[in-house]
Parts: C-alpha cells; structure tokens; sequence
C-alpha cells in the first residue's frame, strides 16, 4: 500500500505549518505546528520553503508507520543524494520500529531518486542562537555553558500539549513550537490494525527549529547530545538496531550536510557537546548546572515526555530504565543523599524492581539492552565502578564486569558548534 506525501502550506499571518498524508486505501492524516512569529516579518520566505519541504517529508514518519510499506510517493523530485537522506532516516532511523514488528530493510519505505541535482542552496543573512531545550540535562548544562560564557540564546521547546517544563523560563523568554499531531487518524488507524513504533523524533524536532529559527533570522541551532546511540542493540540482516538513531554522529553529519546543500551553508545546526560521553556530560551537569537545576530537570520519559502529559514540574518515577540509567551516571559525581533525594530518598541500586534494568544497562545474564536513550555498556560498568569506589550507595546483587572505560575520552564533533567550552 503507498503512502502519499499530498502537500503543505505555511499561513505567515499566524505562523501556522499543515502537513497532509494519505494511503491509497483513503486513511488520511494532518498535522499542523504553531510557531512563534516576529511582529515585523522580515524573514526569508525562499530559505523557508526549502525547510518547510525537509520538515514535510520528515514529519510524514509519524503517519507512514501505521501501515508502512517500501513505496511512497512525493509531490516532487528527489535527486540520488537526497534519496539516500530519507532513506537513512525510514530505514536506520526505523530499526526499533523493524524490530518490535517484526519487519526487514525491505519491508521499509525506500525513496527513488529521479532528478539530477537539485542543490542550490542559497546565502543566508540571519544571525544568533536559537537552542533547543527539553528540561533533560544535556540542553539544561548547554544553558548553563552558554550563560557563563555570557552568550546570547533564545530557547526553544517543541510542545504537543499546553504544558512546557517551568524550568524553562528560568531561561530568558522561551519560544515555543506546538505540534497539533493528528491523533484522531492515528487511532483509526490503530484500530484498523496499524502498527506503531519509535520514530526518529530528534530529526523531526530538528526541522521545527530550522523553521522556527528562520522566522525569527537565528543562524545557529544547537541541539544537546552527546556521543550517544551508536551502540546497536541488535540486527536484523544489516539493519542495525537503535533506539534513537537520529541522535547519533553520524545522523548528526547527515542532517547538517543536507542543510548545507539543500536549504544554506549559512545555517548551523548540531550539537556543542557531541564530543563528550554520557558520563562526563553528567560531571559537567554536576559542576556546572547541578546548583541550579539539579532539582528541577528530568530525564524520566514516563512522567514526562509522553505525549499529552503535564510536564510542568519535571519529576521522577523511579522505576524504568531511564531513572536506573540517570542514577547510574551521576552517582560518582553527586553526594549520594542529594542524588537519593530526587528519588523519594531510595537508593535506586538495591531496588529489586530495577534489577532487571541494570542488568541490561550493564550487560549482564544477556538481558537486551532498554530501547532508552541511555549510555554505553562499557561506559556505565565503568560508572558502577567510580560509584563503588565513591561510597554511600547499596551494591548490585550480581557481579558487574570489570570496565576500563576513559570517560574523558572525546569523540568527533562539529568545532564550529563549540560554543560551550567550560573552563
């Protein structure tokens, strides 16, 4: 069964974006972004359309899962390098979504290439910063980076309720993009038997920020990520399996070359912190953010993040592998009563309900690694390591394997980007 790109609009006079999609069986689906517009509108409108057409194409992830298929069909020409783009993003960045329903790269949307060239990216004259925030503490340390160095930034959240993390506003003033995602079609779907799965969301709210970016004439976009999500869980043939692909380098390398060719090697966007692993994110986090808002951000994707959730006051539910996970990597780095606190005052290591969790956090008895944005095996074996050689906190009932694992190692990354040095 095809699935069908229609078309798009953006309405300038309220800042609106539609995005239309249908199967050839009938099953349609519209979503629609509000984003924030200038008083006076001086935008360019030409390097607007260019991003306007990545994020349609992008979006159309969310509504092309629930039946799938490899043939889909676009209102317009792709050429060989930008078929492989979106290849990339239905295929690498649908390996969960593969794996939990059972399906190969074949069974995945393929986009066929039928123009020459269309590269003709255009200059660009806009300028400043515009970084994505989400309450989690990758985006709250680059804040907090981009202060001490006294950078000038506009913090931006994508919203898919009325609610946005209060932290934020703590900021300066927070622009903010809100998804109206078609959740009425998605539930007809579901109950006429549509699949559902992870999706490369990072890649989505990515091409929100471009546009939000370039309504307002920003230039640079920074992301927060860190070296995350190359570890595969799993393959299935030569699909390697991740939860989270879009946020890898290599997604990262992808996303920014297209933005460069396609829409204006003036336009920056990455990630200031790529070169740092998770562990030492979170020692950054403890030294440099950790006063401020160790008691307000959150990484919990149950209490928060889901869609439609009041995620006003970020907070903890201590019990999946996202808090096991947190809790792991900022141990060797947070005094272990002010760590507990966050957790009602448990200690999360010797919860016999997460035992599970930290087995496949750790690699141990071969329980899968979660399907979480979550660090390297290696990296958090050595996090349990600093952990038991700190102090103060319970031990694991089974062994954990010796790691030697240099968490101040760095890794590549865009230099352009680093803008948040710490001293």
């Amino acid at each position: 069964m095809k699935f069908i790109f229609q078309n798009y609009n953006f309405d300038s006079e309220i800042g609106r974006a539609a995005f239309n999609y249908r199967f050839e069986n009938g099953q349609d689906f519209t979503e629609t972004i509000d984003f924030r517009i200038p008083d006076v509108k001086n935008y360019d409108e030409k390097v607007l359309a260019r991003v306007l057409q990545l994020a349609f194409v992008l979006i159309g992830v969310s509504y092309w899962k629930t039946f799938g298929g490899s043939e889909v069909k676009l209102p317009f020409a792709l050429d060989t390098m930008q078929a492989s783009f979106f290849n990339a993003t239905y295929q690498e960045g649908m390996g969960q979504y593969a794996f939990e329903n059972n399906l190969t790269r074949d069974d995945l949307a393929h986009f066929v290439a039928t123009a020459d060239d269309n590269r003709a990216a255009m200059k660009y004259d806009g300028a400043g910063i515009l970084a994505l925030q989400s309450g989690g503490k990758d985006s709250l340390l680059v804040a907090s980076l981009l202060k001490r160095q006294n950078a000038t930034f506009t913090p931006f959240f994508v919203a898919n309720s009325d609610h946005h993390p209060a932290v934020l506003d703590e900021l300066g003033e927070l622009v903010i993009a809100k998804r109206h995602i078609d959740r009425e079609k998605l539930q007809q779907a579901l109950d006429n038997g549509a699949k559902n799965g992870h999706i490369p969301v990072t890649y989505i709210t990515e091409s929100l920020a471009l546009i939000q970016a370039i309504l307002l004439n920003k230039k640079r976009i920074l992301v927060s990520i860190g070296h995350e999500g190359v570890e595969p869980h799993t393959y299935v043939g030569d699909l390697a399996i991740n939860h989270q692909w879009s946020k890898t380098w290599e997604a990262e390398q992808l996303f920014s070359r297209y933005v460069h060719d396609y829409v204006s090697p003036d336009i920056e966007i990455g990630s200031p912190i790529r070169e740092y692993s998770e562990l030492k994110i979170a020692e950054l986090f403890a030294n440099y953010a950790w006063a401020e808002f160790g008691h307000k951000f959150s990484s919990c994707n149950i209490e928060n993040y889901r869609q439609n959730t009041d995620n006003s006051i970020l907070k903890w539910c201590g019990n999946c592998p996202k808090c096991a996970n947190a809790y792991l990597i900022f141990a060797p780095f947070v005094e272990p009563v002010e760590l507990k606190n966050l957790f009602d005052g448990q200690d999360l290591l010797i919860e016999e309900s997460l035992h599970d969790s930290f087995k496949g956090l750790l690699g141990v008895d071969d329980v899968m690694k979660p399907f979480e944005c979550v660090g390297e095996v290696d990296e958090l074996r050595a996090a349990y390591q600093m952990t038991e050689q700190k102090g103060g906190y319970g031990k694991l009932p089974f062994d954990v394997p010796q790691s030697n694992f240099d968490y101040n190692q760095t890794y590549e990354h865009n230099d352009i980007l680093a803008v948040t040095k710490h001293e």
